[in-house]
C-alpha cells in the first residue's frame, strides 16, 4: 500500500520547480493531486504528465476568490480534502532597497495567501482529519546580507505554521514545515546559468553533503508529514537542508592557526 493511497492534496505553486516535483511524488504515493497555479500551460503540462487523478485550477493565491474556488472545485470533484501543500513562492527582493510594492506582494503570496487558503480548506480538513505542510527555507531562520523581503516572509511562515498548529489541533489537523536549504530549482539554476555542478560547488560551503538537493528529497519529507506516519508530529519543523542548519562559524572545517 502507498503512502498517500486515496487522499485528495492540493500543492500551490505545483506545476514548475520544487513544486513539481511534489505533485509528481505525492501522486506516485497514491494521491489525487490537485495543482494549483497561474500557468496554465505548466499546469496543464503536469496534467498531460501524470494522467489519472491529478487536476489543474488555474489560481492566483493574491485573490480571495481564487483561494475559494480552488478549495470548491477540489471538494467538488474528489469529494474531500485531506492534504494541503503551501508550496508557492515569491522571490521579489531587492534587500534593504525594496519597494513597498515587492514586499506586500512577497508577504502576500509567502504568508497570507498561506492563512487564508488554510482557513477555506479548514472545515475540510477537519472532516478527515488532515494536514497541512508549509514549504519554508533556512532564510526564515538565518539572515542573508543583500535579502530580506524573502528571509522575512519565510520567518513569518514560521510563525504562521505554529500558530496553525496551535489553533487547528483541536480539529484534528495537523501543520508542519518543512525548512529547505538549498535545492535543485528555477531560482537556483537561473543563478547557475543552468549548471548542475556549479551549483554544487555554490552550495559546498554551506552544508554537509556538498551538493544541493533534489527537488524528490523535498517531496518525500512533504509525503511523509503529509501521511499518518506522522500521525503525532504538528507544529514542528523538518529541516531539508543537508546540515545547513547545523553549521556555526567554523563550518564544517577543522579550526586552524594561521602560519
Amino acid at each position: 500500500m502507498k503512502k498517500l493511497d486515496g487522499k485528495v492534496v492540493i500543492v500551490t505553486g505545483g506545476a514548475a520547480s520544487i513544486g513539481a516535483g511534489i505533485s509528481r511524488h505525492l501522486h506516485g504515493q497514491g494521491a489525487k493531486v490537485v495543482i494549483a497555479a497561474r500557468s496554465r500551460s505548466k499546469g496543464e503540462a503536469m496534467i498531460e504528465e501524470l494522467g489519472e487523478n491529478a487536476a489543474f485550477i488555474v489560481t492566483d493565491l493574491k485573490k480571495d476568490d481564487d483561494i475559494a474556488r480552488l478549495v470548491m472545485e477540489t471538494v467538488s470533484r474528489f469529494g474531500r480534502l485531506d492534504v494541503l501543500v503551501n508550496n508557492a513562492c515569491a522571490y521579489g527582493d531587492a534587500g534593504s532597497g525594496t519597494s513597498r510594492e515587492v514586499w506586500l506582494d512577497t508577504l502576500n503570496v509567502n504568508v497570507v495567501s498561506n492563512a487564508l487558503l488554510g482557513e477555506q480548506a479548514r472545515p475540510h480538513l477537519q472532516k478527515s482529519k488532515g494536514a497541512i505542510v508549509n514549504v519554508g527555507s533556512v532564510s526564515g531562520r538565518f539572515p542573508h546580507i543583500g535579502r530580506w523581503a524573502y528571509p522575512v516572509s519565510k520567518a513569518a511562515l514560521r510563525h504562521l505554521t505554529k500558530s496553525q498548529a496551535v489553533e487547528y489541533a483541536a480539529d484534528g489537523i495537523r501543520v508542519n514545515l518543512a525548512m529547505l536549504g538549498h535545492i535543485w530549482s528555477d531560482p537556483i539554476a537561473q543563478l547557475c546559468s543552468g549548471d548542475r555542478e556549479k551549483a554544487d560547488r555554490m552550495a559546498s560551503p554551506y552544508n554537509l553533503f556538498s551538493r544541493v538537493a533534489d527537488p524528490t528529497e523535498v517531496a518525500q519529507v512533504v509525503a511523509f508529514l503529509a501521511s499518518r506516519e506522522a500521525s503525532y508530529i504538528t507544529g514542528s519543523e523538518i529541516a531539508v537542508d543537508g546540515g545547513y542548519s547545523a553549521l556555526g562559524p567554523e563550518q564544517y572545517r577543522p579550526l586552524t592557526i594561521p602560519e
